[in-house]
């Protein structure tokens, strides 16, 4: 181990006759070439070369450390190339966290094509609705729904998310309809996260800014229970788009007030990681995939 550099660059000597292409090659000087070859002749106790000022040739010896020289070459070029593959096919484990109910209705039912297109790799997936610490708890990507990205990791925005209001047609059927944000402080509202002295629900409307304080007899900690409650006509929900576009379609949620667009309490989805995973394959590779994936649902 001690002279494989010397050996290196002997074997290039060999290979191309001279001492000067060796150097050219190498980027050093011919004597620094020469002084490589002197202290592995040196090393192994041999002469390795026959030198004149003309021609060049191996002793006996040299014949047969360069053979063995040679093979070492190789096997350290067959490492650099499979070093380079690793670098460019991903594989191996990807760990990844988002909020329960983005990870149910965006990231889960999209999974099976990212895992066809790379069958090497193995996905953790954490559903948690709290903010995990990338570094201390070894997450690779975290997917979190913000509108301000925290300093210190990599972010790149995924898409936009919009908020709907919503309710039941049971609900509006025994409730009534409302026609403008203020007719909802008679409305059952169903409230989420932690109440406040003055629970408000805000929206952009044609005279522009519009803001209600809203009452409600339940109060929840994520958008999947309010889904549910929405669902059973408890009362009407202000929830993101992906959680409800489905039951809309399907008619069993229906959407109100279309004069007026909801203002959530975040606006988009930004992928995070840490700046040393910048050119990791598999961090990359997920958030492309993710970008057209999330692209192509919104077509």
């Amino acid at each position: 181990m001690r002279w494989l550099t010397e050996m290196g660059v002997f074997a290039k000597v060999v290979d191309l006759g001279s001492f000067g292409k060796a150097a050219r090659q190498l980027g050093v000087t011919p004597s620094a070439v020469s002084k490589h070859v002197t202290r592995l002749e040196s090393g192994l106790g041999v002469k390795l070369l026959h030198r004149t000022t003309r021609a060049m040739s191996l002793t006996d010896a040299g014949l047969a450390v360069y053979e063995q020289c040679a093979r070492m070459i190789v096997a350290a070029e067959e490492a650099e190339a499979a070093a380079s593959r690793l670098a460019l096919v991903p594989r191996g484990a990807l760990k990844i966290s988002t909020t329960v109910a983005y990870g149910h209705a965006v990231l889960l039912p999209r999974l099976a094509g990212f895992l066809q297109r790379y069958p090497e790799l193995v996905v953790e997936v954490d559903l948690l609705d709290r903010n995990v610490d990338l570094a201390e708890e070894g997450y690779d990507l975290v997917l979190r729904l913000t509108d301000h990205p925290p300093e210190g990791l990599a972010a790149r925005r995924l898409a936009a998310i919009q908020h709907v209001l919503c309710a039941s047609p049971e609900y509006l059927a025994r409730c009534g309809s409302p026609d403008v944000p203020e007719d909802l402080a008679a409305h059952n509202c169903l409230r989420h996260g932690q109440p406040g002295p003055t629970d408000e629900w805000h929206f952009h409307g044609p005279d522009g800014l519009a803001s209600v304080k809203i009452t409600g007899n339940t109060i929840v900690s994520s958008s999947v229970a309010s889904r549910t409650l929405a669902l059973d006509g408890v009362g009407c929900g202000l929830l993101p788009d992906y959680m409800v576009d489905a039951e809309i379609v399907a008619g069993r949620l229906i959407s109100l007030l279309p004069d007026y667009r909801p203002i959530g309490s975040y606006g988009s989805v930004f992928a995070l990681h840490l700046p040393s995973r910048q050119g990791n394959p598999k961090v990359r590779v997920f958030i492309d995939w993710l970008v057209e994936s999330l692209a192509e649902s919104s077509e």
